[in-house]
Parts: C-alpha cells; structure tokens; sequence
C-alpha cells in the first residue's frame, strides 16, 4: 500500500530506475590513518535544544565545544522524522521506501538482515560496538556489524533499566545515561593498545520519556510524558520559562496554515482521544516537560565531556572523528503539537548534526549545505576509507567539511516523508505525506488528501503559518517542486 500510494505521486509507469551505479570506493581522502569514528545519537532532541544553538537557559558546555571545535551543519534533515524508520536510514543510508523500517512496530526480523555500514567497517579493518538504544526491533539481542554490543528491550527504562550485554539481560542498578556511557568509555579504553582503528554508535536513550500508565491502569511502554533527569540535575532549571515568543501559534488559530493540522488537532481533542490517551499527551508541552527535557540533556553534555576527557586522556582526540545528532525532533507547541513528530515542520525534521575532527575541518565551520540524514552512512565510510556500496543512496558530506576528499556534490533539495500506521497515535494515522525541501521552500504532499498540499515561503514565514500553494506564485512554486519531488520519489523506491 504505501509503495502504491508513492508510485501515485509520480504517476503510472513513473518508476524509472536510477543509473546503475557501481560500488564506489572514494580514491581522492586525506592522506591519514583510518581514525577512529564516534557517533552519538540522541533521542527526540531538536536541532535547537543545547545552548550554542540557542536554548534560553539550558547550558551545553560540552556539547557546545564541539561546534566551537568543529563543523555545525545548518540545513539537516531527517529523512523520515520518527525513531525506527530514521535510525534505519542512518544506519543504512537508505530512503525508507528501501530499507522498509516503515514505522515504530517490531522490525526484530528484519532489523537482523539490514545492511548496515558497521557492516563495511568491519570489512575496512575496524573494531565496532553499538551501545544504546536499537529500536528497530524490541528484541535486545546483537545484531550483525558489531563486535561489541550493549543495548535493552524496546524503549528501554531511564532508572534501573535491564541491558543486554554479552549475551545476558540483567538489570543494572542506576541513571541510564551514565549505564550507556561507563559501557562506552569501556570500549575506548579497551581500544587503546589495539592496532585497528574503531567506531563507536553510542545511542542514548535521552531525552525520551518513560512510560506510564493509562486511565484504565494499562502500561503504555511506547510513549509517554515523564522525563526524569539524574537526580544530580533534578530542579536546576525549575524556575527556568522557556518563551513561548518563540513558539508559532497554533493551526487552530488562524485560516492560512494547514488543514490537515487543524483536522489532527480537532480529532486529537476529541473526547474520545482525551479518555483513552489524556495521560500521555502533553499539549503544547508544558512548561514542566521542557524543564525535565533540559534537565535530562545535561547528563548527556556530561556524556560527551566525559568522552571527550577520555579522549584527550589516550592520546586520541585528534584522530577521531566525532559526530553528533539525533533520531527525530520535537514539538514544544508550535501549531499546536506537540507528540506529533512525525510531521513535515521544521521543528520535527530538522536536525542537529556536529562534526568534531581537527585533522581535517577548521573549528567553528559553519556548513549551510542541505543534508540529509541518508548522508551520514556514505560519510562515515568516506572518513573510515571504506567501500560504499551501491545500495547506499546518500552523499558523503565529507568534501564539504574539508579539502582532499574530493568533489563536493551539494543538494538543491531534501526528500522528508512519513508513512501512516496503525499506532500509536490514531489521530494522524492518515498523515502520509512526501514532502520536498529546498533552501528557500517547502512543498508538503499529503498522499491521501492531495487537495490540501501545502507550499512555504521558509525566507519570509520560517514558522510555517501561512500556506500560499493557493497564491498565483504559490501555484507557479508548487508546479515546479511537484515535479521535483517525483523525481526525488523515484530515486528513493529505485533499485
């Protein structure tokens, strides 16, 4: 159904296979060693959410030293802004229509069969480890391209959570944050008399919450709105307001923005959603939950200083390169959402991308070239001098960081789309869409409900309220994307 409802945006008989492409190996690297490679997943975090991007009060120091020592990307993109689809396409550098992590249902099977690039990495003469949260799958258990392997069912718990580690689950007494990086400072220094370089996929569960109860007493262990931060930065920020100046009003207020939004949020008020779902839904997000977001965020700041500091300790900073993102964003009430992160605006599917390597980028780099989240696995390879394989559909972002890497091939646009399902959320469960976005514009397709397509001038309205598809120039933009986007359609289903 959902390859149908993709074939039905770029017409019948529109599938036209992209050019074979053989497996490439990228001749033209910087005449180094293999470094190591660190990267650094955080869950649900906004590409603003850490102080040097703009956070009114929360305080990254660690964090923030890698833009100031690194390359901040501006212009990220998740591919797919929901966690299973879009940790597969960081892993695969593949569109979701390839990899087919559809959704947040249990992928264990296929998550087992992925062709993933530790998988190359391995074959280049690398030491891999995965530890933190897998989700694409609930299954704990190893998967193939890691040497060593720490992870926990599911979404796993913020206190005393059970991790699966050589071969065993058991449960671990403390602060998850701090469980997942003492396993990874483990592996670095287990490294540092060994001959081959490394990586390291250090997945944190922050800044997700824990589950909770629904009124009828059920465990809803998907989704829920208790963050908990360490108990060491509990109320350090309790009188902390974040403003909501910076915050859009909602769909529900004005008759220019989405329909499709205003038609979630009347469902999503309806009295039936509020019965069965009320305790898990967070509207707006309230103050209190962006306190605990930030609260929780600073044990990973301390995560990254600590690695950082071990780093330094080894002798290795400099030949490693260390990069910094996240699975999908967030909605503090912009147009009136805020659970809902799998829709196309900006604070959902932009991302926070932080690439800290002396040896070959200048520190401070700012790097306003569109990427998309498929571009992590190619350049991952490109820095590790590892084979990129013709199923990889992304772009090393490599050469746009530094010089001797070759040619850089900047993006005139991102493809950004969603697939419906049939949880958690009924509500948005219509909410399939392919969306196409330049540096000046944004065109939404809504796949069942083509008559409420959306353009956004993001230069002149960068909060998205009004849709001007509907405009004389809207029409003449939205022509022109539409057939961009096909195209950019049928590159991602191609084989």
């Amino acid at each position: 159904m959902n390859r149908r409802r993709a074939l039905s945006l770029v017409g019948a008989g529109g599938v036209a296979l992209a050019a074979n492409r053989s497996t490439r190996v990228l001749a033209t690297q910087a005449k180094t060693a293999p470094p190591n490679i660190i990267l650094i997943l955080v869950d649900d975090l906004r590409w603003d959410e850490f102080s040097a991007a703009g956070h009114p009060y929360l305080k990254t120091p660690n964090i923030d030293r890698l833009v100031r020592e690194g390359a901040t990307f501006s212009r990220a993109f998740h591919a797919t802004p929901l966690c299973s689809p879009n940790r597969a396409c960081i892993l695969t550098g593949q569109h979701t229509a390839r990899h087919g992590v559809y959704n947040n249902a249990s992928r264990d099977a296929l998550s087992h069969i992925l062709k993933t690039f530790p998988q190359e990495l391995q074959r280049a003469g690398y030491k891999t480890a995965h530890v933190g949260k897998w989700h694409m799958g609930n299954d704990p258990t190893q998967r193939p391209g890691f040497d060593y392997w720490v992870s926990f069912p599911g979404q796993g718990k913020i206190m005393d959570p059970k991790i699966f580690e050589n071969g065993r689950l058991d449960t671990v007494k403390g602060y998850v944050t701090d469980i997942l990086t003492d396993r990874a400072l483990k592996f670095i220094s287990d490294q540092r008399n060994g001959s081959r370089p490394y990586f390291l996929h250090l997945a944190h569960k922050a800044v997700h919450p824990d589950a909770i109860q629904r009124n009828d007493g059920s465990v809803d262990t998907e989704y829920g709105n208790r963050y908990i931060p360490a108990d060491r930065h509990k109320d350090l920020y309790k009188n902390e307001v974040f403003p909501r100046s910076q915050i859009s009003k909602s769909a529900m207020e004005g008759t220019l923005g989405s329909v499709m939004v205003r038609k979630f949020l009347e469902r999503k008020n309806s009295p039936e959603i509020m019965k069965e779902f009320g305790p898990i839904l967070d509207p707006g997000t309230s103050e209190q939950s962006i306190r605990d977001r930030a609260e929780m965020i600073l044990s990973v700041d301390e995560s990254v200083g600590r690695i950082l500091a071990a780093l330094e300790e080894a002798g290795t900073l400099e030949n490693t390169v260390i990069i910094f993102t996240s699975d999908n964003g967030y909605f503090f009430g912009e147009h009136g959402l805020s659970v809902e992160r799998r829709l196309p605006y900006e604070e959902s599917i932009r991302s926070p991308l932080l690439v800290r390597y002396p040896t070959a980028i200048e520190p401070g780099m700012l790097v306003s070239s569109l990427v998309s989240m498929i571009d992590i696995a190619p350049s991952i390879l490109h820095f590790g001098k590892a084979t990129i394989g013709s199923h990889v559909q992304g772009r090393s972002f490599v050469p746009l960081l530094a010089k001797g890497y070759g040619k850089a091939e900047k993006r005139s646009s991102v493809l950004i789309e969603n697939f419906s399902d049939d949880l958690p959320f009924p509500w948005v469960l219509d909410a399939d869409y392919k969306s196409i976005r330049t540096d000046h514009h944004k065109y939404v397709h809504w796949n069942m409900y083509p008559e409420y397509d959306e353009l956004y001038d993001l230069q002149k309205d960068p909060r998205e309220q009004e849709n001007i598809i509907n405009t004389s120039i809207g029409r003449n933009i939205s022509g022109k994307l539409r057939t961009d986007l096909a195209q950019l359609v049928r590159e991602s289903i191609s084989l």
